[in-house]
């Protein structure tokens, strides 16, 4: 066989290959992750059963023994959802602080996966103008 042939194969191949990685790289980073609702999109599409990753601001909390129970807004809305945790706190966690929790609809409230409660950083979140005052 020609030795240039052998080297337009392989480089056929090559490319292929590489093509059908990159292809299923992406196809992976995108099914991977989930999508975070708000509060007034939780109240709308919650099913029992189902886990969700809640995303908002907390406007209220009560300690009751190892049961947190806190409420967490709609950030756009004055929408708010009541969350029962159990678990570790972070540190940080506090009325106003932006947190994301794994839930799941129990009866009039929603059940936060122990371990699942994060808060966020708010000086990531503030814009320039926020900063800059």
């Amino acid at each position: 066989m020609d030795p240039s042939r052998k080297r337009r194969i392989r480089l056929t191949v090559a490319l292929t290959a590489a093509l059908l990685l990159a292809s299923a790289l992406i196809y992976t980073s995108f099914s991977a992750g989930e999508d975070v609702v708000t509060a007034s999109q939780l109240i709308k599409q919650a099913k029992p059963g189902r886990t969700y990753i809640l995303g908002g601001t907390v406007v209220s909390e009560q300690h009751q023994g190892s049961l947190l129970m806190f409420r967490v807004r709609d950030p756009k809305l004055d929408e708010s959802v009541p969350i029962q945790y159990r678990g570790l706190v972070p540190d940080p966690f506090a009325i106003g602080r932006g947190v994301l929790v794994t839930v799941q609809e129990q009866g009039a409230s929603f059940v936060g996966q122990p371990g699942s409660l994060t808060t966020k950083c708010p000086s990531k979140f503030q814009d320039a103008n926020a900063k800059a005052a």
